[in-house]
């Protein structure tokens, strides 16, 4: 039965990228717990995939309570578009990302090649951008024959800094009516900011990241498990979560994520109308760090629609492609 192949190869590559990635803990680009809805930010390779227009935007305040914890705003958005008979996606994005005292400001333009392979789509994605850090540091130097200024080391700058410089990222996504894989990297170029003293160069590290999906239909039609996974990594630090929702009559969904040294998570969601859906995530906080924070809330928003000159009504058959 193509159904239950299609799920053992998916838990297969689930399996397998468990025993190979064990590291864990975070990386330079920010968290996302609704990753499932949330591609494009991550994967360049998506752009297009709905097949009409999308739009979404999403806010996370990570770990409650905990002063200078980061604070992440998105908006994205991609469409389906066929230039020169070419079927293609296109997409933008901006990213406000705040912790302690560092701001970072991104904005990249996305284009997906769209190809037919087998019974799905294979996008081929590249995105091409700005990326702005700055740093606006306040210092507290305790009156000791222990302590320094911070102007007693060259590495650390010790007033307001701001950087822009050129980003890039490549994606491959393969999707079918019920199954997608996706390969992706984010600052493939590593891009680099000099710091004002001159004697420092930080880099923004190459990130890599594997997701996959699957949508299953329970023998209730109107009930559908959807199962997921994420890989991130620097090349250093590695870190997995593994998703499970239950969507009901593709219209209201809730389930669980285990991010490895991190999190427990809980979600829900619902379309409001044709088209808008809105997702709340909640982290609990495993590690030690649960003992000084209230947890971690993210919101999405999304809307999704078809502007097809043919007037031709479509239905999509899972919200997790969308």
């Amino acid at each position: 039965m193509l159904t239950t192949r299609w799920m053992k190869k998916f838990i297969s590559i689930s399996v397998l990228i468990i025993g190979v990635f064990m590291n864990i803990l975070g990386q330079q680009d920010p968290q996302n717990s609704q990753f499932m809805f949330n591609k494009l930010i991550f994967n360049p390779g998506y752009a297009g995939n709905s097949g009409g227009i999308c739009a979404t935007a999403s806010a996370r305040q990570q770990w409650v309570g905990f002063e200078g914890a980061p604070s992440t705003t998105v908006f994205y958005a991609d469409a389906a578009v066929k230039p020169f008979n070419i079927s293609s996606g296109v997409g933008l994005s901006i990213g406000n990302d705040q912790l302690g005292f560092e701001k970072n400001l991104s904005i990249a333009g996305t284009y997906a090649y769209r190809l037919d392979l087998g019974k799905g789509t294979l996008g081929i994605g590249l995105n091409l951008g700005f990326y702005n850090k700055a740093l606006d540091p306040t210092w507290e130097i305790p009156t000791s024959d222990y302590h320094t200024p911070a102007s007693g080391d060259p590495l650390i700058p010790e007033g307001k800094e701001s950087f822009v410089a050129f980003d890039m990222g490549l994606g491959l996504f393969y999707s079918t009516e019920n199954f997608y894989i996706g390969v992706s990297s984010t600052h493939i170029n590593q891009p680099g900011f000099k710091l004002n003293t001159g004697t420092s160069f930080t880099f923004m590290a190459r990130h890599y990241y594997v997701t996959g999906g699957y949508s299953l239909r329970l023998p209730n039609p109107v009930f559908e498990v959807l199962p997921s996974f994420f890989l991130q990594s620097d090349g250093k630090a590695t870190q997995l979560t593994i998703n499970t929702n239950l969507l009901y009559n593709k219209k209201i969904w809730g389930g669980v994520s285990y991010r490895t040294g991190d999190a427990l998570v809980a979600l829900l969601g619902l379309q409001l109308i044709n088209g808008l859906r809105i997702g709340y995530s909640y982290d609990f906080p495993t590690s030690d760090i649960r003992k000084n924070t209230g947890g971690t809330h993210e919101l999405m928003l999304k809307y999704c629609f078809d502007i097809s000159l043919e007037h031709v009504p479509k239905r999509y058959k899972s919200i997790r492609f969308l």
